[in-house]
């Protein structure tokens, strides 16, 4: 008998033991297992045939997916088939999401639904809502240090008031994303306490050593990720004796995955969120999965190989769950987060366009879009059949981490370049005419390397225009909130919003106060939402009016063009002037032309960077302003206004 029969086999035993319909109503699910088994037991293969618990692990992990299957409710599989009938329904424009801390937005989960209609009012209808699950208090990295992952922190309130919250949610016609945290867990959590307990089994879930030859074996190549507030990769526990791996925090212990077992208890893990009723899993820093001496300990061929592994078994247990590699790294490796050579777009369906969204701020500091359009010919290389997650600010910091050649290109020296672009957001002094307000996140003393914190609103110059009272400064601010809001809304991608954002929220320090969050500076801006200040939205002509229906109009703008949707359908304009990003989206016989002034004087772009396209039109509208005009000869020019943009459509 061949290997495949004898798996054949084995997996029809296993099928009649959990009491399946073959025939009937499981007939999907098992169709679906039979098409994907030959790839899971290939690719797990790849990964573990060497293993001694190889073969009983696999057997187990069929198991799994039988069990991940029979605990979906019927509602959720009917939502699988609707999605399949949809093909790559997570491209669609009518998906415009917001990341969000339950607490900080709305109180707990009881209190979410009550908000729903706010959200749906600005048009959003996808919700990230940030970890949730149990993390222990000063010890949480913002929840993702998870002690249990299937309890949600009593600080948001249960489990039931989650799925609760979800299925108001999908009543409404609105989706849900959600983290898992697959490097590492909390040093609280069940394993580690065993294993701190001596018991072998469990450390082995762990890197643990008993001295420091194999640590520091590791240390001679990985990187210090957090050099400030948590040096070195590796931390001594005294009650198991051992040393152990913490590439985060040192209440981070990362799980080794060259042991199958942990494999199968986070796939399990994943399941168990997808039955919650999870539309995206954002897998949190899966560049770190797989850990190799001798190497950066990142961005692995076997973390890509897990992943895919990951993606087929959520194919056949819970098929209408996408998922999210939350992979920031540099341009070239986040493209292989979609998928390389026979697996493309068949590893993370989608992935943040951490490149461009930095890129955004490299432009509206320089004016310049020269080195932003340096990087285009990697981004756009990302397959059909996936998505961008396109945003201006998230919970995160702002890295610099796009390549050095891409600044060189652009004749600027690229250290010197980075160095500017900190002093202007960060406040520092040494760019004092900076109307920035923003911080300094994990400065590293050893490389110069830094990143950088602040809310959307304060790094565009309101916090500093409001405190001086300068109505002009005012004015401008929010024009270039709007601008770097046009320009990811409809840019490609599913739009994410950051929670505050969309009223203009400046920087909140309050963090310095709670000895908790006062080491991360990354907590101004990440804000406790004053629902006094939201209301303030129906006050015409106030700051957060302004912002709101600003961007509440640029959704409905992206909503009302299916060729907004994510079709790898984006190509850039020639840079007739380099102060003007501007780019073309196209779906059949339409085109809608995007225009970006990153400068804060008119600028001019001759209307022959309509012609070379070699699409006739005589006029076209602006779907922001309303304003219509005839396209003139290639001397003459069109004009934008400092920090404008236009949203383009032939007429």
């Amino acid at each position: 008998m061949t290997t495949e029969s004898l798996l054949h086999q084995k997996t029809q035993d296993i099928l009649r033991a959990a009491g399946l319909d073959e025939k009937k109503k499981d007939k999907a699910f098992v169709s679906r297992l039979f098409q994907h088994l030959p790839l899971i037991h290939r690719l797990f293969g790849e990964i573990y045939a060497l293993h001694p618990e190889a073969e009983n692990q696999f057997l187990k992990l069929i198991q799994s997916l039988i069990q991940g299957y029979q605990n979906r409710e019927n509602a959720l599989r009917k939502r699988d088939e609707e999605k399949a009938k949809k093909d790559f329904w997570f491209l669609s424009n009518q998906l415009t999401g917001m990341s969000l801390y339950v607490d900080r937005f709305a109180g707990d989960l009881k209190s979410m639904p009550e908000k729903l209609g706010y959200l749906d009012n600005l048009g959003v209808n996808f919700l990230h809502l940030m970890p949730i699950f149990e993390s222990p208090a000063g010890e949480s990295d913002g929840g993702y240090a998870v002690s249990d992952f299937r309890k949600v922190d009593e600080r948001f309130g249960t489990l039931g008031d989650l799925i609760s919250l979800r299925k108001k949610m999908h009543d409404q016609g609105m989706f849900l994303m959600l983290d898992i945290v697959l490097n590492h867990t909390s040093h609280h959590h069940e394993w580690a306490k065993k294993a701190k307990a001596g018991d072998k089994y469990y450390q082995d879930f762990f890197y643990t050593y008993d001295n420091r030859w194999i640590p520091n074996e590791f240390n001679a190549t990985m990187p210090d990720i957090f050099p400030e507030s948590a040096p070195g990769n590796f931390t001594w526990n005294e009650e198991m004796g051992k040393w152990v791996m913490t590439v985060f925090h040192s209440y981070q212990w990362d799980l080794n995955y060259t042991n199958p077992i942990v494999f199968r208890e986070m796939l399990e893990n994943i399941l168990f969120y997808g039955n919650l009723g999870v539309d995206v899993l954002r897998i949190d820093a899966p560049a770190f999965i797989w850990k190799k001496t001798g190497t950066a300990s990142q961005n692995l061929p076997e973390a890509h190989t897990l992943l895919r592994l990951i993606k087929q078994c959520v194919q056949v247990a819970t098929p209408g769950m996408a998922l999210l590699g939350e992979a920031i790294v540099a341009p070239k490796e986040i493209m292989n987060y979609f998928g390389t050579g026979e697996f493309i777009a068949q590893e993370c369906d989608f992935a943040y366009n951490a490149t461009q969204m930095a890129l955004q701020w490299d432009m509206l500091a320089t004016g310049e879009t020269k080195i932003m359009l340096n990087a285009q010919h990697e981004i756009l290389q990302k397959p059909y059949g996936t998505s961008w997650i396109t945003y201006t600010r998230c919970h995160d910091d702002i890295g610099l981490g796009y390549d050095d050649y891409m600044i060189a290109q652009a004749g600027k020296d690229p250290y010197q370049h980075r160095k500017f672009l900190k002093e202007y957001y960060s406040y520092s002094g040494e760019q004092w005419m900076s109307p920035a307000r923003g911080a300094l996140f994990s400065s590293n003393p050893k490389t110069g390397d830094a990143r950088i914190s602040g809310t959307l609103a304060s790094l565009c110059g309101l916090e500093k225009a409001v405190i001086e009272r300068n109505e002009n400064s005012i004015d401008q601010s929010i024009q270039k909130i709007l601008l770097m809001q046009a320009h990811f809304i409809f840019l490609g991608g599913l739009p994410m919003l950051f929670y505050g954002d969309e009223i203009g929220y400046t920087n909140d320090y309050s963090f310095q106060n709670d000895p908790g969050k006062s080491y991360d500076n990354r907590w101004m801006h990440r804000p406790v939402i004053d629902w006094e200040k939201v209301r303030k939205v129906e006050i015409e002509g106030s700051i957060e009016n302004r912002v709101f229906f600003g961007t509440k109009k640029l959704l409905e703008i992206r909503k009302q063009k299916p060729l907004f949707s994510d079709s790898s359908n984006i190509s850039w304009l020639s840079p007739h002037n380099i102060h003007v990003a501007g780019f073309i989206r196209r779906l059949g016989n339409e085109r809608v032309y995007c225009l970006f002034n990153f400068c804060d004087k008119v600028a001019n772009l001759t209307w022959y960077a309509f012609r070379e396209q070699g699409e006739g039109a005589e006029k076209l509208k602006d779907l922001w302003s309303g304003a219509e005009f005839g396209i003139g000869p290639d001397h003459e020019h069109l004009n934008l206004e400092p920090y404008g943009f236009m949203i383009l459509e032939p007429k």
